[in-house]
């Protein structure tokens, strides 16, 4: 493994998609607050045409699946929906498109594989509207921009995405896609691939999250620190996978900070990464 090598990145993959999603928000496609035009709502009396883009970019859909991270998930009970969409050989679009409400949207956070994998959906949907390949559209419309040249994208066998958790990328990679959201949606070039605004919406808490009293979940898949479990200000906000895979991004040191490594070791990273960022902080300054 070197400093180039893609390793696997689990659910950081969840924050690709929502940067997907911003791409086209910012191309004038769709725009946060709409009713997410998912075909499958739209019948007449259908309770999800009222939840909002933004709704699912922020975990509180309000759709029902069984998930390992509900409160209530009994491990002897039925294989989750939530892995089923990466294991079914399903159109995972088409699953995670019907399956039934369970809350309003906007009034629950729970951390579910079926938003991110609809908002993959509309980010197909919305890339095939502009008439661009749908298949290369992120390497051209945001690795490329970014100088990113290892990330490997997995789909489903109906060739859907399945970026909630299927890709592999570096370290390096992810650092470069991390000062993206640093540098407020501008590309080294100084182009603005990101809607005005955006990385603050990532940055904030979601008001479903904080009403359950869990203020740890942001918009657009990211996490944010709120409840100040790393020792970075509350406003730092990252993307996370499983193993202990995490991209910080602390605006108050301008810094990014990427771990990756092996799943095996995932015990020992949050601890260990801890102290690392404890010793990084107290020698960079704020501001």
């Amino acid at each position: 493994i070197t400093a180039i090598t893609p390793l696997e990145s689990w659910s950081m993959g969840k924050s690709v998609t929502g940067t997907i999603m911003a791409t086209l928000i910012h191309r004038g496609v769709y725009t946060l607050d709409q009713p997410a035009p998912v075909p499958e709502w739209q019948g007449e009396g259908d309770a999800r045409k009222a939840i909002r883009i933004q709704d699912i970019m922020r975990m509180s859909s309000g759709i029902r699946i069984n998930a390992p991270n509900d409160p209530d998930y009994d491990p002897s009970g039925t294989y989750p929906d939530h892995l089923y969409l990466y294991t079914g050989g399903v159109d995972s679009y088409k699953y995670a498109a019907t399956r039934p409400p369970q809350w309003p949207p906007n009034s629950v956070g729970r951390y579910r594989n079926t938003d991110p994998v609809l908002a993959n959906y509309l980010n197909r949907l919305g890339i095939e509207k502009l008439k661009l390949d749908y298949h290369s559209y992120p390497q051209r419309a945001v690795f490329d921009k970014l100088g990113i040249r290892t990330m490997v994208m997995e789909t489903d066998p109906f060739g859907n995405f399945l970026t909630q958790g299927y890709e592999y990328m570096s370290g390096r990679d992810w650092a470069r896609l991390g000062n993206l959201y640093l540098n407020g949606g501008v590309t080294p070039s100084g182009e603005r691939i990101l809607p005005e605004g955006y990385t603050a919406h990532v940055s904030t808490l979601a008001p479903a999250w904080l009403a359950d009293d869990n203020p740890v979940y942001g918009g657009g898949f990211f996490w944010v620190n709120g409840d100040g479990r790393v020792p970075l200000p509350k406003e730092a906000y990252s993307m996370q996978g499983a193993g202990g895979q995490s991209v910080w991004i602390d605006p108050a040191h301008s810094l990014v900070i990427v771990r990756l490594g092996n799943f095996k070791g995932s015990r020992q990273a949050g601890p260990t990464l801890n102290k690392a960022i404890e010793i990084l902080v107290g020698a960079v300054p704020q501001g």
